[in-house]
């Protein structure tokens, strides 16, 4: 601990009734039901136990003090605090605080705090026990095969999924806190002899620039804090997982992962544009199924941004159509402009997804039928839309769903307005220039330091066909060099020969 930062904090007494009185005025241990000071005796001396109820484990402390009050006056007479600490107290987790505001910070973390009569040292005993769920598999990404755990809002519980698939000993699981107030655990996870030193390096100079009262939102203002760019760029400059799969894939690729606590989403840093078009489904199949999948899927993400305001333009300049096309938009457009009826079904898109996040689970499917057949079939009835417009916007609804990355989905939606808005103002060149302007901005943004849309430009041939095609895993030899990691070598570790190939037999039979 740095000199300056001692200087600023307290010493604690020798006498409990002061370290007791500090901490009344600092927690305010009478005005808060939940913050439990016991008395209780230890060797014949005064001690008091401080922690905060819900967070400890009763049984594991009631052990702890079934030992200590068989100790009497002899046992804590020479050296009471090492005895304490290294012989009496029989539980792992357990560390010493010399200053005030060491003993708030544990308390309010969550460890029991005990205060002894005659002793300037607290002993911290981490016997917590977080109220949380059990691992389930999460919402946004389920598989048809696979494991079906994912992350839970403990963190201790999200580290030990990862180091369940990687019992790797150069995998670092560091700590780290933001938050003045907060005080909002945060593990900096990467291994170590593949991850770039600079880029854990500067993520962790990131964390440690925080300076904020709190974190309520989690990892969600954690990214907002640390990830460079415009903050109202769209475009999510970081992947989100909440299955330790997937975590642990990118781990192994070289990435930095961020978990906090209270949140069941996993940070990957850093994340390209296509990083957010990759699924887990694509690995628990077939090469080939995979491969279909993943091109099934980019086919659905590009429907989503470019499929409405092509079929605008050829609305508003059918001369743009050939002949086998021809069949391509309405006879008439309608009472209402067609530019208002594509905003306003775009919207009620929006208002029935939303109005189904927060409708109760049973009543979710009637709040989709309604909404599909008496607002959508009533509404080309009376003519406020055409028939086509709900089929495309529907279908580009579908490709919006379809995107793994629920965070781009929505950035696309933004891009699919803009692009209906100048096609619709100036036609063909506006639909060229609009997507010109996209490919452009996109291709100036980074994400810590890495190219946005990398492996497209800068073109890496390599790597785009890894991208293009789902590489079976007994191809997947090198790690790409954009991530810059410190080992490139995925088939056998340094030091470690790869394994021999097999003689090919033609050239066997030609030596014969």
């Amino acid at each position: 601990m740095a000199p300056a930062a001692v200087e600023n904090k307290t010493k604690l007494s020798k006498h409990l009734d002061d370290n007791l009185s500090l901490l009344d005025s600092k927690l305010a241990l009478d005005k808060n039901f939940d913050l439990i000071k016991r008395d209780i005796s230890i060797g014949n001396r005064r001690a008091a136990l401080i922690f905060i109820d819900a967070f400890v484990d009763a049984q594991l402390m009631t052990l702890i003090q079934a030992n200590l009050s068989e100790l009497d006056r002899d046992d804590l007479s020479v050296d009471a605090f090492k005895k304490l600490f290294y012989r009496h107290i029989n539980y792992a987790e357990v560390d010493p605080a010399e200053y005030l505001e060491d003993v708030v910070e544990k308390v309010l973390s969550g460890p029991l705090v005990m205060l002894v009569d005659g002793l300037d040292t607290a002993i911290v005993i981490d016997v917590r026990t977080y109220p949380g769920r059990t691992p389930t598999e999460p919402d946004l990404e389920k598989v048809v095969r696979g494991p079906r755990d994912g992350f839970t809002e403990t963190l201790v519980f999200n580290t030990a999924l990862i180091r369940r698939r990687l019992r790797d000993p150069k995998l670092r699981m560091e700590y780290a806190q933001a938050g003045s107030r907060s005080k909002t655990d945060i593990c900096i996870s990467y291994i170590e002899d593949i991850a770039n030193p600079e880029l854990v390096k500067s993520i962790k100079e990131k964390l440690q620039n925080i300076y904020i009262d709190g974190l309520p939102m989690a990892e969600k203002a954690v990214e907002e804090l640390i990830s460079p760019g415009s903050y109202w760029n769209p475009y999510p400059r970081v992947r989100y997982t909440e299955r330790p799969d997937v975590a642990a894939a990118h781990l192994l690729e070289g990435h930095v992962l961020l978990l906090v606590d209270t949140s069941p989403s996993i940070i990957i840093a850093p994340a390209t544009f296509f990083h957010h078009l990759q699924h887990a489904e694509e690995y628990r199949q077939s090469p080939s199924i995979g491969a279909y999948l993943r091109w099934v899927r980019f086919l659905g993400i590009i429907m989503s941004v470019f499929l409405l305001p092509l079929w605008m333009l050829v609305v508003l300049q059918p001369e743009l159509l050939p002949k086998s096309l021809e069949f391509v938009g309405p006879d008439k457009i309608g009472k209402v402009p067609i530019i208002l009826q594509f905003l306003i079904a775009e919207i009620a898109v929006d208002l029935v997804r939303m109005a189904t996040i927060h409708t109760p689970t049973a009543l979710a499917t009637a709040a989709g039928l309604i909404a599909t057949l008496l607002i959508g079939e009533m509404a080309v009835t009376v003519g406020l839309f055409n028939a086509e417009v709900i089929m495309y916007t529907a279908a580009a609804a579908i490709g919006t769903f379809l995107t793994p990355s629920y965070e781009l989905g929505m950035a696309n939606r933004l891009a699919r307005l803009a692009l209906i808005i100048v096609t619709f103002a100036f036609g063909l060149p506006g639909f060229i220039g609009g997507t010109a302007i996209l490919v452009l901005w996109l291709a100036t943004r980074q994400s810590f330091g890495v190219p946005y849309l990398w492996p497209v430009i800068p073109l890496n041939l390599k790597a785009l066909r890894a991208l293009l095609i789902r590489t079976p895993v007994p191809l997947t030899n090198t790690r790409f060099a954009v991530l810059s990691p410190l080992d490139r070598d995925r088939q056998g570790r340094k030091g470690v020969p790869a394994p021999a190939k097999k003689p090919d037999r033609r050239k066997r039979l030609r030596r014969k």
